[in-house]
């Protein structure tokens, strides 16, 4: 069992309540900015290289709902504060942990 602080949904993207699976992992994957996914209109779509750095930190758990996951950040001082677009964000050192407890098995739960 683990325990940590995170970062989950904002009114305009609330935390996908329900029952997930996990469908995969990617460790220091590229980030692919799209503005009409984040509800931002149209507009360029472009990648953000891989590492600690990008937006979606050093790993990227995927997760059954389309556009979501649970994934590391470049800002650990926001977690806990901010809002996310969705997903669930931790500091890149929690997110690395937990990739490493979890697999394709594992059923992820978000309730209110």
């Amino acid at each position: 069992m683990a325990l940590f602080t995170v970062t989950s949904g904002s009114a305009q993207f609330p935390l996908p309540l329900g029952e997930w699976d996990i469908v995969g992992e990617a460790y220091n994957p590229p980030y692919s900015y799209d503005p009409e996914v984040l509800g931002q209109g149209d507009g360029e779509t472009y990648t953000f290289p891989p590492g600690p750095n990008s937006p979606v930190g050093v790993v990227w758990i995927d997760l059954s709902k389309e556009h979501y996951g649970l994934h590391g950040t470049p800002e650990p001082e926001t977690i806990g504060r901010a809002q996310s677009s969705g997903c669930v964000r931790l500091t890149n050192w929690d997110a690395a942990r937990l990739a490493q407890m979890v697999s394709q098995s594992t059923q992820v739960i978000f309730e209110a």
